[in-house]
């Protein structure tokens, strides 16, 4: 793993300290995470053109993306947009920001629609039969989409730390797949 430079991408209002997330950015040097100058009202231009930002200089052929919720929306925007390649992409939870729920719920802009594009690099998409915010079977559909092999954690909420998941050393194990 010490190959690979990982870049964390969260979601709205940004991972606390009891995410695994953060937990992922304390297990070594060669995570990062990415901060957005907004983490509560996001523009999705604003979100792909700082991930770019900080991605540039770096061997994209070593880097790996990992996104929970609207940062796994923010990665396929940016795979997208950009037309460039990673070494892989762990995607957790990913936000289905076009169902009924997210109906003026949050002030998201340009964020839809979710690209359907197949991703142009390896990526595993982590979902549950349970997410408040993508139903199992749009995450598999989403899954698809890009290409990802999909995992179900079963019922596990929106694998966050409300669901139990802070130092979620599983996930750390299937990071190492790509």
């Amino acid at each position: 793993m010490m190959n690979t430079t990982y870049f964390i991408i969260p979601g709205l209002g940004n991972s606390g300290e009891g995410h695994w997330q953060t937990y992922f950015e304390r297990s070594g040097p060669n995570f990062t995470r990415i901060n957005q100058d907004e983490w509560d009202a996001p523009v999705c231009d604003d979100w792909v053109a700082r991930v770019d930002e900080v991605l540039a200089g770096h061997d994209l052929s070593k880097v790996v993306l990992v996104g929970h919720s609207l940062g796994c929306v923010t990665i396929a925007q940016w795979a997208q947009r950009t037309g460039k390649v990673v070494r892989g992409a762990l995607l957790v939870a990913p936000s289905d920001l076009e169902a009924p729920q997210y109906q003026d719920a949050f002030p998201i802009t340009g964020f839809t629609p979710i690209p359907r594009a197949r991703l142009a690099f390896p990526s595993i998409v982590v979902g549950s039969e349970n997410d408040q915010w993508m139903s199992g079977e749009r995450a598999r559909y989403f899954a698809a989409q890009w290409g990802s092999e999909f995992i179900s954690l079963g019922d596990a909420g929106h694998i966050n730390v409300a669901s139990g998941y802070g130092a979620w050393d599983a996930g750390l194990t299937v990071l190492e797949r790509l």
